[in-house]
């Protein structure tokens, strides 16, 4: 039972850019970002901490940890989905982001889902 697929986490990520809370002309670009976490293993598993790398236009890199997401630790069953959304503020109007979720699976293992890296932009910006 401690194969590769009995611990595997899909995650899949919606970008929007955020105008309203936007100030380009302060180098305040606000993003919204939605995440699909999906259990495709054979166990349960629980969301414990978040790693986040998210770096803009200027290569400046920012680190981000912490527990759960949105202020809860999601326990999933394998087949179930588990939804959130968030935001990042950049200074430049793109950047890219990724990460890993820390996860326990019900029987006591420990692993990672990788966050594939994702881009932050505004419309019509990159083609």
């Amino acid at each position: 039972m401690n194969s590769q697929s009995s611990y595997t986490i899909d995650v899949q990520v919606q970008t929007q850019f955020v105008p309203d809370q936007s100030r380009p002309d302060d180098n305040r670009y606000v993003f919204a970002y939605t995440v699909t976490l999906r259990n495709l293993g054979n166990v349960g598993a629980q969301l414990l901490t978040r790693h986040w790398i998210i770096t803009d236009a200027n290569g400046k890199t920012e680190e981000v940890t912490g527990e759960g997401v949105v202020g809860e630790q999601p326990w999933m069953r394998p087949g179930d989905d588990f939804e959130y959304t968030s935001g990042a503020v950049l200074e430049t109007a793109v950047g890219v982001m990724t990460g890993t979720y820390h996860m326990l699976a019900d029987d006591g293992t420990r692993f990672e889902a990788p966050i594939p890296p994702f881009t932050l932009t505004i419309p019509r910006t990159l083609h």
